[in-house]
């Protein structure tokens, strides 16, 4: 094939100007027979090497080198329970409840947060549709009593997190069956249903006992009703397992029944390892029915922050090993959780409970690599600056955890008691948006590369994208390059196209990129394209 120079000059300078002088590289590979010029090196610190073709740049074989997209957990516990944060009343109408909830969630996703951590059943009962459990007193006032007219605030929920770009992790609390808060014990309540399974605590409060093997089946049920019928992200356990002491108001918990069944049938463990090995083996379960369910729904636990005392060495306070029968080490070390976020509510200089201290402990006591995100006392960790402790906190965090970092906020009305929070987060560690880190160790089919389409329009390039399965996307992330110069924006599954300026403070426009994000934050290959092709 005969090249004129006039033509070699318009093919290198193609090239030249759409390749970034550090980030971007226009190369192919020739065909068979294609003829090919020289590579052509430019002068300078920043140069690069560009092989220049015969033949037109197309989409496929534009290859850039994007940045690394941010990552980092953010969440923020809601409580249903006693009413906490939502709904605020159990008397609240139906558009109430959904204003209310979506003026929460438009507040995360302005403040770059990434998920919600909802709960949908605080003391065995239902914010959603069930047919194993009945509506929450906190909903409706009533045990049992549907909210009219009547709406699923789960599914409700689900989808308008989604929307904003957040998971949604349904929280529920696998041993209590009544708050004390939970208005008048009826006919509906489980206590009654399940009376079988049911004990009395001194301060008002009612309990599934953890040993009776119903009990591990009826919560069983509860979660695979949930993950089945629900587009949930996680499912998510907190700190009460056996309760505090103090709920029983320092008295044992009242489980001699299914204790001496266990003596009467051979068990030789002590009732304190009993106990334990009760926990243990629900939590095992759990883990395996919900990934056997749906695989890329996780399990994240928030047990409380200390597993003993002198763990490590230094530290003081109360035991969840002793006290709520709970050896959260062991589900670490085990990897029966998906993620881990220990409850460290003590503020950084705490001698008796150093938050750097223990989230170290707890780090090296993650031997499966699952992800660790502590949980922040937003509320009311005792600081004379709240905000700047916790801001403190997440940078440490980001520290010692490096690119896995998250945490979770304890909880959604710490962002709004105090005035300086939001501000302190956004203009500081939540500045610019991050993708949740990616469960590596959770298997899925891969993204396939999306569709890029661009169209030039004048003084902006009108830009739209697609992927042939849309439904396994959760998220996108743009890439959009000036003056060699990459800047990303995270979008929503619903963001679809974009309309970007070809110049922006005084600067060009020169590559466009587009990745899908899968729901366990997995970036698919990317489509790129350079602008002077267009």
């Amino acid at each position: 094939m005969k090249v004129t120079k006039l033509k070699l000059i318009f093919l290198l300078g193609i090239v030249a100007s759409c390749s970034s002088t550090k980030s971007v590289t226009n190369s192919t590979k020739p065909e068979k027979n294609q003829n090919t010029f020289k590579s052509v090196k430019a002068k300078g610190k920043d140069s690069v090497t560009v092989t220049t073709i015969a033949t037109p740049v197309t989409d496929e074989n534009f290859k850039v080198e994007l940045p690394v997209v941010n990552r980092e957990f953010r969440g923020a516990w809601i409580a249903s329970v006693a009413n906490i944060n939502w709904p605020s009343r159990n008397n609240l109408s139906v558009e109430q409840q959904k204003a209310e909830a979506i003026n929460m969630l438009n507040m995360l996703q302005e403040n770059n947060f990434n998920a919600v951590i909802f709960q949908a059943r605080p003391s065995a009962d239902a914010l959603y549709t069930s047919e194993l459990e009945p509506w929450s007193y906190f909903l409706t006032g009533k045990t049992g009593e549907p909210p009219y007219p009547n709406y699923d605030p789960l599914k409700f929920w689900i989808e308008e997190s989604h929307k904003r770009g957040m998971e949604l992790h349904v929280w529920l609390n696998p041993y209590r069956a009544h708050h004390s808060n939970g208005g008048a014990v009826n006919d509906l309540s489980m206590v009654n249903k399940l009376s079988d399974l049911v004990v009395r605590l001194k301060n008002g409060m009612y309990w599934f006992d953890p040993a009776n093997p119903k009990t591990q089946g009826h919560v069983s049920n509860v979660v695979k009703d949930l993950v089945k019928r629900y587009d949930l992200d996680a499912i998510h356990f907190d700190d009460y397992f056996y309760p505090y002491a103090t709920y029983n108001k320092g008295a044992d918990f009242p489980d001699t029944a299914s204790w001496n069944s266990y003596l009467n049938n051979g068990g030789t463990l002590s009732r304190a390892d009993w106990r334990r090995d009760n926990v243990n083996k629900f939590v095992e379960r759990m883990y395996k029915e919900i990934h056997a369910e749906k695989s890329y729904v996780r399990l994240g636990i928030s047990p409380f922050g200390i597993w003993k005392p002198g763990y490590p060495e230094g530290i003081v306070g109360s035991s969840q090993y002793d006290e709520l029968y709970a050896d959260a080490k062991l589900w670490l070390n085990n990897g029966w959780v998906d993620y881990f976020s220990p409850q460290l509510y003590w503020p950084i200089d705490s001698k008796g409970q150093s938050f750097e201290k223990l989230l170290n402990w707890w780090k090296s006591e993650n031997t499966m690599n699952r992800h660790l995100w502590p949980g922040l006392n937003t509320v009311e960790v005792k600081s004379p600056d709240r905000p700047e402790e916790i801001k403190n906190q997440i940078e440490l965090s980001r520290e010692i955890l490096g690119r896995n970092a998250g945490e979770i906020h304890w909880s959604i009305a710490g962002l709004t008691k105090n005035s300086d929070m939001l501000p302190t987060l956004k203009n500081g560690p939540y500045k610019e948006k991050a993708l949740v880190p990616k469960s590596s160790w959770i298997k899925t089919q891969p993204l396939e590369k999306p569709t890029l389409f661009t169209n030039d329009n004048g003084s902006f390039i009108q830009t739209s994208w697609s992927s042939k399965k849309i439904g396994d996307v959760f998220q996108w992330v743009l890439f959009t390059q000036y003056n060699g110069v990459w800047e990303t924006e995270i979008l929503t599954r619903e963001n679809l196209s974009r309309d970007i300026p070809k110049s922006k403070n005084g600067k060009t426009l020169t590559a466009i990129a587009i990745k899908s994000v899968d729901r366990l934050g997995n970036e698919s290959d990317y489509m790129a394209k350079p602008v002077n092709n267009l």
